[in-house]
């Protein structure tokens, strides 16, 4: 009997560091998957707002980054932009910093739509355009034309994915729900993953190695026994 897992994983596609731990945790499922045939797992993506006041029309998203992590200080910034550059190219990753962030709860309710509709992988699909369109492409990552392109990259026909993404008000409860729950389940920082056991959960704040996300993936698979 093959043992089912979930890993629940908090994200938001405005953050880097999720971005480059979901590169990271599909390597690491690779490898784990190979040898443990007895043990499946599927992601779960849970919603989480960096900048829950962001402006839906967007600002300059360099000068944001720089702010809100440091305070406006410009080395700081240029040292983490080179510093995110190389943890980025090591995992097939081409970072850049110019466009204009926006507020990403739209993006987090078509998630939520597609993941109940369509399924982890179409979920995936949708989620991995939105990292790569914002962060690799420097657009807006929760226009209604980044959604749409997200949803057709998935495989959604035209008609569905504009159903999806005009109707703003479906499935916004929802979402903000979820965010309200992970808030209450203590979680104040993405990536946050929660990989779900037979005897018990094991949960990995901020992002890791490749080595660790297979640490504990074994770990669970080895229990599941």
């Amino acid at each position: 009997m093959v043992y089912q897992s979930q890993i629940s994983f908090t994200l938001d596609t405005i953050c880097p560091w999720t971005y480059l731990a979901r590169r990271r945790l599909a390597k690491a499922l690779e490898q784990v998957r190979s040898t443990n045939p007895g043990v499946t797992f599927t992601i779960k993506y849970l919603p989480y707002q960096l900048y829950p006041d962001a402006p839906q029309e967007g600002e300059d998203k360099y000068a944001w980054y720089r702010d809100a992590k440091f305070n406006g200080d410009e080395e700081h910034m240029r040292k983490y932009v080179v510093l995110m550059t190389a943890y980025g190219k090591a995992e097939g990753i081409a970072y850049k910093f110019g466009g204009r962030v926006g507020n990403t709860l739209q993006a987090h309710r078509v998630i939520q739509l597609v993941q109940e509709a369509k399924g982890p992988d179409v979920a995936e699909k949708v989620v991995d355009s939105l990292y790569r369109q914002y962060f690799e492409e420097e657009q807006h990552p929760s226009s209604k034309e980044t959604l749409l392109k997200a949803l057709g990259e998935a495989g959604l026909s035209e008609t569905e994915a504009k159903k999806l993404v005009e109707d703003e008000d479906e499935g916004l409860m929802d979402v903000k729900m979820l965010i309200r729950e992970q808030a209450g389940n203590g979680v104040d920082a993405v990536p946050y993953i929660v990989f779900e056991g037979k005897r018990r959960d094991f949960t990995l704040e901020g992002c890791k190695e490749v080595d660790e996300y297979v640490k504990v993936l074994q770990q669970v698979a080895k229990e599941s026994g």
